[in-house]
């Protein structure tokens, strides 16, 4: 854990890599983590309304930010379109301040936010997700993305892909990357003959 976190701090310091709250594969142990593995990096608002614009998010939509922070893609969600927007996130401090946020903002109806693992995290119901998460966070949550979301979810990814996954668009917002994604109709298994 400790080289783990060192090697992030280098790459963090080094400008190479920036991350929002990010969380181990989930474990037994998981279920009782409480504190994240590595700092928090804000997306700046500017890649926040190029992400909810990418996805384009649209009045009905259920949109749920994976490492959600102080909760700004969720509340910039709520102020733009009427939605209903989940932020969740591992770390009590970053919950306390999403909420005052979302309190300063007034979108306390359309918001909410869950101290929680995203690993053991239901978002099933989701129309939309956004993730600010290590290549090696994504790839680990791609097989839950492609088997629990609906056909037709749209992912949005600050920063990071998703392995081998090939993101249909991919968008360049002052030197910070935002990868876009469609859940594909599940494939059909042919009847016996």
């Amino acid at each position: 854990m400790k080289i783990a976190l060192l090697a992030s701090a280098l790459l963090l310091g080094s400008g190479g890599i920036v991350a929002a709250t990010l969380y181990d594969a989930p474990t037994a142990q998981s279920a009782q983590k409480t504190q994240p593995d590595v700092i928090y990096v804000p997306t700046p608002p500017q890649v926040v309304e190029a992400m909810l614009d990418v996805a384009g998010l649209k009045d009905g939509d259920i949109l749920y930010d994976l490492g959600s922070g102080d909760g700004r893609i969720p509340i910039a969600a709520a102020r733009r379109a009427k939605v209903r927007a989940t932020g969740i996130d591992i770390d009590p401090e970053r919950i306390a301040e999403a909420n005052a946020n979302a309190q300063a903002a007034g979108v306390t109806d359309e918001v909410t936010f869950k101290q929680a693992d995203l690993f053991a995290t239901d978002f099933s119901d989701a129309t939309v997700v956004t993730l600010y998460l290590l290549p090696s966070l994504n790839e680990k949550l791609r097989p839950r993305l492609l088997a629990e979301l609906k056909p037709g979810t749209r992912i949005v990814s600050h920063a990071f892909t998703m392995g081998d996954w090939k993101p249909e668009q991919e968008l360049e917002i002052d030197g910070r990357r935002i990868y876009f994604w469609t859940v594909p109709a599940k494939a059909t298994a042919k009847p016996a003959p």
